[in-house]
């Protein structure tokens, strides 16, 4: 257990943007489409994880190797899962996944997935480097919508030059995924493609997948762990990064004992991560709903005693206590359309795809806020800085930050600019 210096608290980033989408095949095909990377966690380095979708059962395989053209030498067969949509048409589609393992580190591969029944077509992806003395570059971004795709253009760009080793889609998919029988979570899964097929696509939920128990999101996604991507960790370069659902707490038909377990995982998660400090200094929580937030609307972050930071009945399993105790240094959040960096902050104290407006005057812990469109790249540097850097679609870059962490006996996380 660490002991923390009384002005030492977490510095926060809540990132949201908002992009769409919308349809369906006109027959059954089992031609793999809505193709998608994810990591598979820290328990199989050198791996990726292939998912696709087919409209008919057919074979999961993917063929890939280091040539842009000509044949692809290597193999790897996976599994397929009928899913079945809670809409009245109970429409029905099979999700394939394949994991590639041995992977040489860093080094760029292609492949195509399906079978003799259809085959994708090919898609780049470079390898994940192993250990913690890299400098991995993520884009970050929550509330990806349907009707309004104005940061994903340059996502794509982005991608297509080689800008990112991974993406954080930190809750809030298509708005929503379950509509029209499932039918708009299947245009947005094709939508995301170019970036998702080039880039692991690592998730946590959000508000807007509750519906039939979050079951698209639960399907349609790989996420390590074995909690249906519910909550689940993995190491990047220096950083160990804890993805968790805000939303246990807000859909407690679903079963309150999802507080409880997930509580108690994030705890021991956390004090393993804490244990390889050493190794990986940089300990970063993802979530949907924040903690805090100085929105002009009624959602729970701008609540004093908000069920995210102070738990059910304002004393049960909140998890701002918990993060401090274990020295979370940034947390990612999304939900409220509109960017907002906050200062180092605990309890308080401080040393629909439309943008959501502010309060009229800052709160003293709100350090930069930001109504447009974009998404964060978030730099991580090494094991005492990172680089954020916020990306607006509307006007120019609008929110530079490299905080960095140092630690003797303590963990204490400031701006450099105050330093």
């Amino acid at each position: 257990m660490h002991s923390f210096h009384p002005c030492w608290s977490c510095c926060c980033l809540l990132l949201f943007s908002s992009l769409g989408v919308q349809g369906s095949p006109k027959a059954p095909s089992a031609a793999p489409e809505q193709v998608h990377l994810s990591y598979p966690g820290k328990c199989e380095p050198g791996s990726m994880t292939v998912t696709w979708t087919t409209w008919v059962p057919a074979p999961s395989e993917v063929q890939f190797g280091l040539q842009i053209s000509g044949p692809l030498p290597l193999r790897a067969q996976g599994t397929v899962s009928p899913f079945v949509d809670g809409g009245i048409l109970r429409r029905k589609f099979y999700i394939h996944r394949v994991t590639l393992r041995r992977l040489l580190p860093g080094v760029q591969y292609v492949y195509r997935c399906g079978s003799t029944q259809g085959w994708s077509r090919r898609f780049r992806f470079r390898a994940l480097k192993n250990g913690p003395h890299w400098s991995p570059r993520l884009a970050v971004f929550g509330d990806l919508g349907a009707d309004n795709p104005r940061a994903l253009p340059r996502l794509r760009r982005d991608t297509l030059q080689g800008m990112y080793d991974a993406v954080l889609h930190v809750g809030d998919f298509a708005y929503n995924m379950d509509e029209d029988n499932a039918r708009v979570g299947d245009k947005f899964m094709n939508l995301i493609e170019p970036v998702a097929a080039s880039l692991p696509y690592m998730t946590c939920p959000g508000n807007h997948e509750e519906r039939y128990n979050f079951s698209n999101y639960k399907a349609r996604f790989s996420m390590p762990g074995n909690s249906e991507g519910l909550w689940y960790s993995w190491d990047l370069g220096p950083a160990h990064i804890i993805s968790f659902s805000t939303e246990v707490y807000f859909f407690l038909h679903y079963g309150r004992h999802l507080v409880e377990k997930q509580f108690h995982w994030l705890e021991s998660d956390l004090q393993k991560a804490n244990q390889n400090r050493v190794a990986r200094p940089w300990i970063i929580t993802m979530g949907h709903r924040p903690m805090y937030c100085s929105n002009a609307d009624l959602d729970d972050c701008t609540w004093h005693e908000s069920k995210v930071r102070k738990g059910l009945l304002g004393k049960f399993y909140g998890l701002e206590d918990l993060f401090y105790k274990y020295g979370v240094d940034l947390q990612l959040w999304a939900h409220e359309h509109s960017y907002e960096r906050l200062w180092p902050i605990y309890n308080y104290q401080g040393c629909e795809e439309r943008l959501t407006s502010f309060t009229l005057f800052p709160r003293p812990w709100s350090a930069v806020r930001v109504k447009e469109y974009g998404y964060t790249r978030l730099h991580i540097l090494n094991g005492t800085h990172v680089h954020i850097q916020q990306v607006s679609d509307d006007q120019a870059c609008e929110d530079h930050h490299q905080p960095q962490v140092s630690r003797v006996g303590t963990a204490v996380m400031t701006p450099l600019s105050s330093r």
